[in-house]
């Protein structure tokens, strides 16, 4: 099986509540949204905007109670000034502060944060793991 992940689904409470808080962090959805399903093209993947009653009956599990907080998503950045802007832009669209950024014990600098939904993001500087001219992180050769 091929390791990559092409579509990051989000089950949310309120659609259009999740629409207005990722707007205010700048994200533009694309053209394929609709009034059921919000998308975002992301470096040759995409994150989309579901429903939680939606999603769960998508996934032939229609009673599912759907939660969030049990994973994260992850943001690097190239140094710690852009992970403290990016933490602060998330807080200042409505995002609940979890982590305020800090040195971390693996040598970098990171903090996370959560949506409207409880979803929770992680914004981190990894000295080890630097990003390619576009932002891609790929991970380095093993020592």
């Amino acid at each position: 099986m091929n390791q990559r992940i092409t579509l990051i689904t989000l089950g949310v409470a309120d659609l259009a509540l999740a629409r207005a808080f990722y707007a205010r962090l700048g994200w533009r959805e694309h053209g394929m949204s609709n009034d059921d399903v919000a998308f975002y093209q992301i470096h040759g993947s995409v994150f989309g905007l579901y429903g939680r009653a939606a999603l769960a009956e998508d996934q032939g599990r229609p009673n599912a109670q759907l939660g969030a907080g049990a994973m994260s998503l992850a943001q690097n950045f190239s140094t710690e000034a852009e992970v403290d802007a990016a933490y602060m832009a998330a807080l200042d669209a409505g995002a609940t502060a979890l982590k305020t950024p800090e040195k971390a014990f693996w040598g970098g600098y990171s903090g996370y944060w959560a949506d409207p939904d409880g979803h929770v993001w992680e914004v981190a500087m990894n000295p080890f793991w630097p990003l390619g001219p576009e932002g891609k992180l790929e991970l380095p050769d093993a020592p």
